[in-house]
């Protein structure tokens, strides 16, 4: 897949989610095969890009090319400033951010709210194209709710105004996250235009990126909250889509030691306060699931060092590990058995 100058390894991208995809989780999706992985949203307010929260969700140092940072905001003369600040910052691809359904970002008229406007849209678009000369990418809905399905216009708009891709999501605003994901505007999109186009919504398993792939006929396929806590659906996805062959899931072992390096790396990135505490919720994500996660999750949630945080993850992996292997072994002796009789 190709946006603007930069051939991705691949045609699976980690989507932008306020909270989740920070440095850390990036580079972590990208070990684990995504072939990009999109920042969280960086506001269009200069007033808030001296904080550290914005600092950190500009830092880009150790990733791979392609760079993107997602941008958001409702004014086109603010939404230049921020994607010129991000270009001279090290971001290499300028995404926006019209597809958020979050009541915070939709009461500023921001995210996907835009969809109701045409006309600010292309304004929007527009300004940004011009005040950069790097890729600009943007991503959206299908409309606002199902009266109002505009996603067609809008990406006429995008491929006119020299948007490098349009990554949907298959839902309304309306719709939030709930119901299941309609990919009939997506394929429809695809038809339509001649930008790459990004389907977004769902994709949880390598046999949904394959039908979704199938049925909208898109460039390529963005996953988010299917990624939390299972960083490798990537390179499930891309052995499925390369072999026809499911991988196995990664034992216990490996599950620890990928979530242990996660860990560390959000230490050294936020901190030792901060990092025990964004860790919390990818800890529950990884330990979802598992043998007394719930009881495992109540514990460690209380803890505020770095070490005991580490010290008690280990253990419940080691012990989860363990039971497994007990499982095993009763397995193969009862299968043993009954060959014998």
């Amino acid at each position: 897949m190709q946006i603007g100058p930069y051939k991705l390894k691949n045609n699976l991208i980690l989507a932008p989610m306020a909270g989740v995809t920070d440095r850390p989780f990036r580079q972590l999706c990208r070990s684990l095969g995504a072939g990009m992985a999109v920042s969280e949203m960086v506001s269009s307010n200069s007033l808030l890009w001296g904080s550290e929260k914005t600092k950190r969700r500009a830092d880009h140092s150790g990733e791979d090319d392609p760079r993107s940072v997602q941008i958001m905001g409702a004014d086109p003369e603010m939404m230049a400033e921020a994607a010129k600040y991000n270009a001279d910052n090290g971001a290499q691809i300028i995404d926006i951010n019209m597809g958020c359904p979050a009541k915070k970002v939709c009461n500023v008229a921001a995210g996907s709210a835009l969809m109701r406007d045409e006309k600010l849209v292309g304004e929007i678009l527009d300004a940004v194209v011009e005040a950069v000369d790097i890729p600009v990418t943007l991503k959206i809905r299908t409309g606002w709710d199902s009266e109002s399905r505009n996603g067609l216009a809008i990406a006429k708009i995008a491929e006119s105004a020299g948007m490098a891709s349009l990554a949907v999501h298959g839902r309304t605003r309306a719709d939030g996250y709930s119901g299941d994901a309609e990919y009939e505007t997506i394929s429809i999109i695809k038809q339509s235009v001649n930008i790459p186009i990004v389907a977004n919504g769902d994709i949880t398993s390598p046999q949904k990126a394959a039908e979704v792939l199938a049925k909208t006929g898109a460039d390529g396929i963005m996953i988010g909250r299917a990624a939390q806590g299972r960083p490798w659906i990537f390179r499930a996805i891309l052995h499925y889509l390369k072999s026809g062959e499911l991988l196995p899931d990664p034992n216990s072992e490996e599950v620890r030691d990928i979530l242990v390096g996660h860990l560390k790396n959000l230490y050294d990135f936020y901190g030792e306060r901060t990092g025990v505490r964004v860790a919390r919720k990818h800890i529950s994500w990884y330990s979802k699931g598992q043998r007394h996660g719930g009881l495992f999750r109540n514990k460690v949630n209380r803890v505020e060092s770095a070490e005991e945080q580490l010290k008690m993850t280990n253990l419940f992996f080691d012990e989860v590990a363990a039971y497994e292997t007990e499982n095993k072994i009763m397995q193969l002796n009862e299968e043993h058995r009954r060959r014998a009789a």
